[in-house]
């Protein structure tokens, strides 16, 4: 059976996201991808967790990360007794979920499922890292599938030929939609947002579109409401890093603002992804504030004169009212009905797989 990250564009393969083998975890390094292919090589499972925090990989890349780090961890205490070998990769679920504080919720979900797979091989005498491994494997399939489903619904919302503005890197969702744009013949055309200081929109996002054969334009971060109104944007789309029960969504800085042009010139905003139960209101956030220092630069080159202050705050906030629908796996929910998504006890996207 066919891998369910088939026909997608090269960063968004599972072995170029995030792959463990032989007693290592290597990640494809986003902070300078395109421009350089470069993967960073870790020994131990914190590692893994400092590069996730470390920016290494972005959007849903922490994600698969968190699986191959599980599984280096298993490998880093083979040979303990099998109660030491689970209290070992306990403490590592820890640590790895935790790697940054806005996405702990999500995080625990998929370090948990790595722990009932380990679980289950541990009592079964069996490898516990090729356990992870092969649920790593199920669980991205899964999740991509998942994701497939979302990215029909959202397609839904395009017109033909129509204009699309995006914010950051979707990860999956962005290729998927991308690859039902392709089965249905509707050639989008993408704007893609730089998203400063990581460039992710630019790097990213843009790389992932004109690889897949969609003509695709770079804009900075202080145009989209330009380029909504003169390019006539039909919709602006985005994932998200949480989707709160109460409607408000938690995305890369910059979102709120794109959203209030596109509320403003009638633009509908769609988020894609599944509702957090970690999160039943916005008060449950943590917005991460990263090194300042990252704003008086651009890609390594200093921007701003010495002395200057800069501030990064990672995530904005977006409010319901300035949302039209939230994309899921179940069909397209509005805002402030987010909760009966949750009705069928199934956790999304990020549902754990043994």
């Amino acid at each position: 059976m066919a891998r369910a990250d088939q026909d997608l564009a090269f960063m968004l393969r599972y072995e170029n996201i995030a792959w463990y083998e032989d007693g290592e975890v290597r990640i494809l390094d986003r902070r300078i991808y395109p421009r350089e292919v470069r993967f960073v090589h870790c020994k131990t499972h914190v590692e893994v967790a400092q590069a996730i925090t470390d920016m290494v990989t972005q959007s849903c890349g922490p994600f698969t990360a968190a699986s191959a780090g599980m599984a280096l961890a298993a490998w880093e205490c083979r040979d303990r007794s099998k109660e030491g070998q689970w209290a070992f990769l306990q403490q590592a679920a820890e640590t790895i979920s935790h790697a940054r504080p806005t996405t702990v919720a999500r995080m625990q979900r998929i370090t948990g499922g790595c722990l009932a797979a380990a679980r289950e091989a541990l009592d079964r005498g069996e490898a516990v890292d090729q356990a992870i491994v092969r649920h790593l494997i199920a669980a991205n399939d899964r999740r991509y599938n998942k994701v497939s489903q979302m990215a029909g619904y959202l397609v839904d919302m395009f017109p033909q030929g129509g204009k699309v503005m995006t914010q950051c890197f979707g990860e999956t969702i962005v290729g998927m939609m991308l690859r039902e744009c392709k089965r249905r013949g509707n050639p989008i055309k993408l704007f893609c947002p730089e998203t400063r200081p990581y460039f992710q929109g630019a790097r990213l996002t843009a790389t992932v579109c004109s690889e897949m054969g969609f003509d695709t334009t770079v804009i900075t971060d202080n145009m989209p409401a330009f380029v909504m109104q003169r390019e006539g944007i039909d919709v602006f789309t985005c994932a998200a890093d949480a989707i709160c029960l109460d409607g408000y969504v938690v995305n890369k800085v910059g979102t709120f603002q794109i959203a209030i042009a596109a509320k403003y010139m009638g633009i509908p905003f769609f988020v894609s992804g599944v509702p957090d139960q970690g999160h039943p209101t916005k008060d449950t956030i943590h917005v991460e504030l990263r090194d300042p220092a990252f704003v008086l630069q651009a890609m390594g080159v200093r921007t701003a004169a010495d002395g200057v202050k800069g501030y990064y705050p990672s995530f904005d906030v977006t409010p319901p009212s300035l949302i039209s629908g939230v994309v899921t796996d179940r069909g397209i929910y509005s805002p402030y009905d987010l909760p009966r998504y949750l009705d069928g006890a199934d956790l999304g996207e990020f549902e754990m797989v043994v």
